[in-house]
């Protein structure tokens, strides 16, 4: 079972410009309006995959009550704690070259009182056969040591962490000894303090130590470049899939859900890294922060390189 949590989800509207002028009008040549926060994406492609999850995370007002209803259209399993509050809405604005410029809001304060909800159902779900996504961003009120809480506490119960964050929330998860993590070059740069980019060789390295934190596998999204796939016993990198991109909004949520997909329908490793590597690229063909089509995704996996390291 996949359990998917979204501390601050979010209603995507996506717009599509010819290019972004500042500070003068910009006429909308495309508008799209999707349920989003990272956890719902993940969410959404595992659906499109053929798998089966749980959302969870916290929503509130009009615009909770439309993601509820949207996810519920798709025939996804919803397990959100209501709060005060509207759920923000975050703007991304696409020009023609691709380049995204993303306006996000803060969203809504949570409660103590609803955050010891949500953890008490997260409980719940916990057994050796769970996995939990923790992604994305948290709303005010909650302390940015909560995913490691939420990993030393599912840990309990044999139950398997996949993180995707960033920043402190990053540094803090890896103290809960997380079972799988996706940071991508500039998060995983930023961690070790490097003030320049990183060389492939240089990444790996800095990826390895992750394995000091109780890791056992990690992917190293690279952008257009590809991604590096790291476990204990084996290292590949695998080159960037030419697509006609729309935008690179949701790949990373993508290569997540093929990763949490893979673990629960329990894939070999090579699988799992062509599949990681499809939806990723199918995912920036996609219109907004919708996910990519499987018939898609199966046609990228053909042209996915392995190249072990």
């Amino acid at each position: 079972m996949i359990v998917t949590v979204t501390m601050n989800p979010a209603i995507d509207k996506t717009v599509d410009i010819g290019k972004f002028e500042r500070g003068d009008l910009n006429r909308i040549k495309r508008v799209e309006i999707d349920a989003g926060g990272k956890g719902i994406n993940v969410s959404k492609t595992i659906r499109e995959l053929g798998g089966e999850s749980i959302a969870t995370g916290f929503v509130g007002g009009t615009s909770g009550t439309i993601i509820r209803q949207v996810l519920a259209d798709l025939g996804l399993r919803t397990d959100f704690v209501d709060v005060k509050g509207e759920t923000r809405t975050n703007l991304k604005v696409v020009e023609e070259t691709g380049e995204v410029t993303e306006l996000n809001e803060p969203g809504p304060e949570v409660s103590k009182e609803q955050l010891k909800d949500l953890l008490n159902r997260l409980d719940g779900y916990a057994n050796p056969d769970t996995l939990f996504v923790l992604a994305g961003s948290i709303p005010a009120g909650i302390p940015t040591d909560i995913y490691r809480k939420i990993t030393e506490q599912v840990h309990q119960k044999g139950a398997k962490v996949l993180l995707d964050a960033d920043g402190t929330l990053f540094s803090e998860s890896l103290k809960g000894k997380p079972d799988m993590l996706k940071p991508n070059r500039s998060e995983l740069e930023r961690h070790y303090q490097m003030d320049y980019r990183a060389s492939e060789q240089e990444l790996v390295a800095m990826g390895e130590k992750l394995f000091d934190h109780g890791v056992s596998m990690a992917a190293i999204s690279l952008g257009q470049m590809g991604a590096i796939f790291l476990t204990k016993e084996k290292r590949y990198r695998c080159p960037g899939l030419r697509v006609k991109a729309h935008s690179t909004v949701g790949a990373g949520d993508a290569l997540v859900a093929a990763m949490a997909y893979s673990w629960d329908e329990k894939l070999p490793l090579e699988t799992c890294i062509r599949l990681c590597m499809g939806a990723s690229a199918g995912a920036v063909t996609s219109i907004g922060t919708k996910p990519p089509h499987r018939s898609l995704v199966d046609e990228l996996v053909t042209q996915v390189e392995l190249l072990e390291l």
